[in-house]
């Protein structure tokens, strides 16, 4: 195969840093016209102007977050508190040493900031650590939707050999014997009866709490269009239409909770990732990634499926490249039928650095959620 997906990893390294992808001359609106949008967008949602969206794209509209306010009660009950005892606890894994928040840390976005995930005997994964923000509602779970809840997406770090690399009946038999755990367990299930299950249950329950608080945007939407500046405005308005981004980012969480190959996924090399085909077993599926949420972004990155990029600009930059897609011809599809094809929503932006600029800071403004949490004094084997 003479043009390999490593080929279009690199171009796209080299143009998302460099000014090649971004028009010298800015043939747009001029970057000081702006009331216009402002006018445009200062009326209730149901009023906007319908995004450009392609053909066969079901979206929906943007709607706004809103402040939990039982989450202090929420926080007290008895799953919960289980739930959040078992997720910062080390005990979850083989060596003892790694607990769930070692990867999806409340200060980091509830991710890790690393480009992959480090686990056990510091074994390096071979993916981003997704953040665990407003999990409750996404449809399933991991980069390539392999899980249909909370409670099945738990088997896979706590087994899995670079990350906490335990055995669940192994792990019961340790929770058993530390006696702080069973008033536990006994508070939130009735009974002091330590099970895997109880585990997953109460480990789900907990993360469904952690949820990103309102942005700026959010205030937007709500009536308060002071809440955004003339330049995140515009930013919203290109998002909304030629930078193409609703496209994949739509509704409460701006994601199609889909999965698109964009370009970026390694093919016959030493990283191969071939996304969700290893699932489906659908050549069409081959590099297809799942779409993340735009929600509290500038806290949660690099981004991208393998940790690619942490640099916002060099983000844009990508697609306003098109993603550099190499799609085969028939004759190399029909040599190499799993030759993994760009998804045809990737398409060159032609977006002015000042557009770019204003793109970035409407993205920014969904980002606002500053999260504390104290980690929780582990029951000892022998007492509390």
């Amino acid at each position: 195969m003479k043009k390999l997906l490593f080929t279009v990893f690199i171009l796209s390294i080299f143009y998302a840093f460099t000014d090649g992808i971004i028009p010298k001359t800015h043939t747009g609106t001029p970057i000081q016209d702006l009331s216009k949008y402002r006018q445009m967008y200062s009326k209730p949602i149901s009023q906007w102007e319908k995004p450009q969206i392609d053909k066969g794209v079901e979206w929906e509209e943007f709607s706004p977050i809103s402040f939990d306010e039982n989450y202090e009660q929420t926080m007290e009950q008895p799953l919960i508190l289980l739930g959040k005892m078992l997720f910062f606890d080390p005990k979850l894994s083989g060596s003892n040493q790694i607990s769930c928040s070692s990867c999806h840390d409340p200060e980091l976005g509830w991710s890790d900031g690393r480009e992959r995930s480090l686990g056990h005997d510091h074994l390096l994964g071979k993916r981003n650590t997704p953040s665990l923000f407003n999990t409750a509602d996404r449809k399933s779970y991991f980069w390539d939707g392999r899980a249909a809840t909370l409670e099945e997406q738990a088997d896979g770090p706590i087994t899995t050999l670079h990350e906490m690399n335990a055995i669940p009946s192994e792990i019961v038999k340790k929770l058993s014997l530390i006696q702080g755990y069973k008033p536990l367990f006994k508070n939130a299930f009735g009974t002091e009866e330590i099970t895997y299950d109880k585990i997953r249950t109460a480990l789900a329950e907990f993360q469904k709490t952690i949820r990103s608080t309102p942005s700026r945007f959010d205030k937007f939407l709500n009536g308060n269009y002071k809440a955004l500046t003339d330049e995140e405005i515009y930013g919203l308005h290109l998002f909304r239409t030629k930078a193409r981004c609703m496209n994949c980012h739509y509704g409460k969480h701006f994601t199609d909770e889909k999965f698109h190959n964009i370009g970026l996924s390694f093919y016959k090399r030493e990283l191969q990732d071939l996304g969700r085909y290893d699932i489906t077993q659908n050549p069409d599926d081959i590099g297809r990634f799942r779409t993340p949420t735009l929600r509290d972004l500038m806290i949660t990155k690099p981004w991208m499926h393998n940790g690619l990029v942490e640099d916002l600009q060099g983000v844009i930059n990508m697609y306003n490249s098109g993603m550099l897609p190499t799609n085969p011809t028939k004759e190399q599809k029909a040599a190499d039928p799993l030759y993994p094809v760009t998804d045809p929503l990737m398409k060159p932006l032609g977006l002015t650095k000042e557009e770019s600029l204003a793109l970035q800071a409407f993205i920014k403004s969904l980002t606002n959620t500053h999260y504390k949490m104290s980690r929780p004094d582990f029951p000892r084997a022998g007492g509390n």
